[in-house]
């Protein structure tokens, strides 16, 4: 049985509660009361028109559910699909929302973005509420309100909205919620056409329906080749089919969560904005893809990424806008309350500026598995991984802020050097396909023998028995778990086995879950979760290492900490389970399909 949905003045639904709508542009947030409380327009990091997330009430909600007291008694996506449905238990009957986005919008005349929803009921006759309230931006700007026909448009000077109803004769307006009896075999359909600005096309709400269902199948067909040989296929897949919902189909850009703020520690100051393209986790991503045979997905992010780091190469950017762009500076949005009182809400990254030694590496591997799959790098991309390659070989000495962009001295970081010797490894097995300057492949493999030199002896702390988070350093750093996946000492070695061991225990958050290294030692004030990519890092050493059985019940543990949509977070509260963090997360699915991947390799024929 589900729980009652809060009434006004009760705290801040949970984030696990939310569920995700996405049309591969931008996405949605809907808690099981049936409100829309997160959706920017018109792409993932564009302005919201529904804020109340972390914007309070007056930032905009846009619900449609039960009108009085009811009980969420299923919740689901219809399988292998982004449709989601929201089933209510009420004193007239049952009360079910079924709502999605179009992503395939070609061969229909639609807006840019389009969301379907419908209430339906069955035993008896239930009575329902529509709040649409729209609200955009910073300053919360109220819409100008019009009538035209049948459909409520909304409008602003960048954007518009436009709601429509079936059947008519029922009339919506902005801000003022309608109650309405919904009976059984009559549904109530509604069609939020989107638009950057005006004109606006206004869709049929039969018509968007009909669209939806389409888009179903597409989804459908989508997942229908994955392999069947995957533990735990259907996690595999709703996980998949998430990072493809926060990839922006526009431009190929995977964004890293389609929010901002959403508090690693609530009430506190750990509020990042993640609505931007970090090369690194979606090379992870790229990674994930490929592994199933998904390569459009792989070719793609490299024509992105051959577009958005033009301008920096050799270089590789920290972070991108989803045109490729530098994002803007970080600024706080005053006067925003936060979710759960968690301030400030921050708007942009200030690690865009940041040297991270360790995204050359993700983003030369993929190019490697994407070659390894028979798929040629053209060779305007091949020159980019050289420059990034050349990038490595003369910086990997420098200190870094490392994969968890801490925000102040850079150190020499075991990860980052790690990740060093990764690109030129992966850059000198492409170059084994191709044609490639002898002095070039001549730095490369000097460059890569003395990373390995450097950091097999400064990185490995006997005091531990295990590899540190930096050169000196008694910390343990998580993301060191990849050590084994790259062969840079034999992956039965005693110190690999030992540093797996030793972050396995002395980073251990309870159950299946680690802090990516010992929590409040970054600097920053409060203190954050247990970190849910680690320990899918942690899933894949295991079963590279032969311990195949541990592996995958630490995955079906870790499978259990999925809200029931399938969906998860960046971290999790190691306590009562609350997910943190922005949400949903795509690199922790990426982890996720990366630790199914290596439980199937390693389990043997």
């Amino acid at each position: 049985m589900g729980q009652p949905f809060p009434t006004a003045g009760e705290r801040a639904r949970p984030i696990e509660d939310y569920g995700l709508l996405g049309d591969t542009r931008t996405a949605a947030l809907i808690g099981s009361d049936g409100a829309i409380d997160w959706l920017c327009v018109p792409r993932f990091d564009g302005q919201p028109v529904f804020g109340r997330l972390v914007g309070g009430p007056a930032a905009g909600t846009f619900r449609m559910g039960p009108a009085g007291a009811a009980a969420v008694i299923a919740r689901r996506y219809r399988p292998h699909t982004a449709t989601l449905e929201t089933t209510w238990d009420t004193p007239g009957g049952r009360l079910t929302l079924t709502e999605g986005m179009i992503a395939d919008v070609t061969g229909w005349l639609l807006p840019s973005s389009l969301l379907v929803r419908r209430l339906t009921a069955a035993d008896g006759p239930v009575d329902a509420v529509i709040e649409f309230d729209p609200r955009l931006g910073e300053h919360h700007t109220s819409p100008r309100v019009e009538h035209r026909g049948d459909v409520v448009v909304c409008s602003w000077s960048t954007t518009a909205l436009g709601l429509r109803a079936s059947p008519p004769p029922l009339r919506l307006d902005a801000g003022r919620p309608v109650r309405l009896r919904v009976a059984p075999g009559r549904p109530v359909t509604l069609a939020l056409s989107v638009a950057d600005r005006e004109p606006l096309i206004y869709v049929d709400p039969e018509v968007a329906w009909v669209a939806l269902e389409a888009d179903e199948h597409g989804w459908q067909s989508w997942c229908a080749d994955i392999d069947g040989d995957l533990p735990h296929r259907d996690a595999v897949a709703r996980s998949l089919l998430t990072l493809r919902l926060l990839t922006y189909s526009p431009s190929g850009a995977p964004v890293a969560a389609p929010t901002t703020s959403l508090p690693e520690d609530p009430g506190g100051i750990r509020n990042w904005d993640y609505r931007y393209a970090w090369p690194r986790d979606a090379s992870i991503g790229i990674g994930a893809f490929l592994g199933v045979g998904k390569h459009a997905e792989a070719r793609h992010f490299l024509a992105w990424l051959l577009h958005a780091s033009r301008l920096d190469r050799p270089r590789l950017p920290v972070l991108l806008t989803l045109h490729g762009r530098h994002p803007t500076a970080e600024r706080i949005l005053d006067g925003w309350p936060g979710y759960a009182h968690s301030r400030p809400v921050r708007v942009g990254n200030g690690a865009a500026d940041q040297h991270q030694l360790d995204g050359y590496g993700w983003v030369l591997d993929a190019a490697w598995l994407l070659t390894r799959a028979g798929r040629r790098l053209d060779p305007e991309t091949w020159r980019a991984m050289r420059g990034f390659a050349d990038q490595v070989a003369r910086r990997w000495r420098q200190p870094d802020a490392g994969i968890w962009e801490i925000r102040g001295d850079g150190a020499h970081h075991v990860h980052s050097k790690l990740m060093a010797w990764l690109a030129l490894d992966r850059a000198l097995r492409i170059a084994s396909t191709r044609r490639t300057p002898a002095r070039q492949i001549a730095r490369w493999q000097a460059e890569r023998d003395a990373v390995a030199a450097e950091v097999t002896a400064a990185g490995f702390n006997p005091e531990l028995g295990s590899y540190a988070r930096s050169y000196g350093s008694s910390d343990l750093d998580a993301a060191v778990l990849v050590l084994p996946l790259l062969d840079l000492e034999p992956r039965h070695s005693p110190r690999v086995r030992a540093t797996i061991e030793a972050v396995r225990h002395q980073l251990s958050a309870g159950g299946p879950l680690l802090y990516r290294y010992p929590p409040s030692q970054d600097g920053l004030p409060g203190t954050e979760g247990a970190f849910l990519p680690c320990s899918f890092w942690l899933v894949q050493a295991l079963a590279s290492t032969g311990r195949v059985d541990e592996a995958a019940q630490l995955f079906d543990d870790l499978l259990g900490l999925a809200n029931p949509l399938g969906l998860l977070p960046e971290e999790i509260n190691p306590t009562s389970h609350g997910y943190l963090g922005n949400y949903p997360q795509a690199l922790t699915h990426a982890a996720l399909v990366q630790a199914a991947l290596a439980i199937r390799d390693a389990h043997p024929n």
